[in-house]
């Protein structure tokens, strides 16, 4: 009862028990039938159900978790991985990296960016990655600011906290 959940070249087994049977069926069907190489350092069998690993495919990371109240059993989450988030955070240093503009035309794009990548990672529970990619952006803009002149650029009314100011101009948060 074996699955073979696939993508472009990447692709995942599912089963309850991967004893060599199964491996030896995979290994044989891919290399031999599809003439496909198996990437032997990047391959391993991860029990999920256990608790004892994580998968990681298409940007997501999947394990199981305890339940968040206490409640009996595990839930199977999916968030986005560490090597998303890490990219997410590059992209947005190399757009508010650029100080020669305005700082609601750096708020647009990043956005736009974000727009896109909030479609495709809102599936499971995001929140903690979207929280922190959040915090980068701020932090990223303040970043902006201080860099964008030598004289002190205060896009904040008085008693508004950088935050609100960034919402005020326009930046729609995860």
């Amino acid at each position: 009862n074996a699955r073979l959940v696939r993508y472009a070249d990447d692709f995942v087994a599912l089963a309850r028990g991967m004893g060599p049977r199964i491996k030896k069926w995979l290994e044989g069907h891919l290399e031999t039938r599809l003439g496909l190489t198996i990437n032997r350092e990047k391959t391993h069998v991860v029990g999920l159900r256990d608790g004892r690993g994580s998968v990681d495919f298409l940007g997501f990371t999947f394990r199981y978790d305890r339940h968040l109240r206490g409640g009996p059993g595990r839930y199977l989450n999916v968030t986005p991985s560490a090597k998303a988030v890490k990219r997410v955070r590059e992209r947005i240093r190399g757009i508010s990296r650029v100080v020669n503009r305005p700082i609601w035309t750096a708020i647009d794009d990043v956005n736009d960016f974000l727009r896109g990548w909030k479609r495709y990672f809102g599936y499971g529970y995001p929140r903690q990655a979207f929280r922190d990619v959040n915090h980068y952006v701020v932090e990223s803009f303040r970043r902006f600011l201080r860099r964008k002149s030598q004289r002190v650029c205060r896009p904040c009314h008085k008693g508004e906290t950088l935050y609100r100011a960034i919402r005020r101009l326009g930046f729609v948060p995860l």
